[in-house]
């Protein structure tokens, strides 16, 4: 008999096998991320600019032991030319949603490896992640509040990432858009 593969779980396999998990930062996120991003520019010619984004970019609060990464390419080069090329250095394509393409890595039919990932695709520009943590890396009092956010949100969600996330969105989206205020054009162009 053959055996599963993670793209032949349902969402609640998947939630069930893969919880929310959250610890207090870790130091080594920041290495794992320099590793990665390295290895990723080796590989795969006309990344413009890989960035460390999510909670495991900012110093001192509670994360999901998963790294975050934006990579934005050219808008003349069709995402789907990068696809072969990042799932061959060992992710997983768990979404595909316009101009945007979501991969994860360290998923195994065990559970979590000792490192994971999630690679966020994306053309120059689409990156608003990167104003909401140069934001949250700035203010120690919405860092905190974020940290509190979710240590709140944790147990009630923790085997419902869709719900997780939502209810972190407003939150996200209003400090994002101070960041934009507080940055204007930092991230227009790689």
């Amino acid at each position: 008999m053959k055996q599963k593969e993670l793209t032949d779980l349902s969402l609640e396999e998947l939630w069930q096998l893969f919880p929310i998990i959250l610890t207090p930062h870790q130091d080594c996120w920041s290495d794992w991320y320099e590793e990665e991003a390295g290895m990723l520019q080796r590989e795969i010619p006309g990344i413009r600019r890989i960035s460390h984004i999510g909670s495991t970019a900012i110093q001192g609060i509670w994360a999901k032991p998963t790294v975050d990464m934006l990579v934005e390419v050219d808008k003349e080069k069709p995402l789907a030319d990068f696809k072969d090329k990042i799932e061959k250095c060992g992710y997983i394509c768990m979404a595909e949603r316009g101009n945007r393409l979501d991969f994860n890595k360290g998923y195994t039919l065990q559970g979590f490896a000792e490192r994971v990932f999630h690679l966020h695709l994306r053309y120059v520009g689409d990156n608003d992640e990167l104003y909401f943590r140069d934001y949250i890396q700035k203010d120690a009092t919405a860092a905190k509040e974020y940290e509190r956010l979710k240590l709140d949100l944790w147990k009630r969600y923790e085997h419902d990432r869709d719900a997780y996330t939502l209810y972190k969105s407003d939150f996200i989206k209003h400090y994002t858009e101070i960041g934009k205020q507080l940055f204007p054009d930092k991230y227009k162009e790689a």
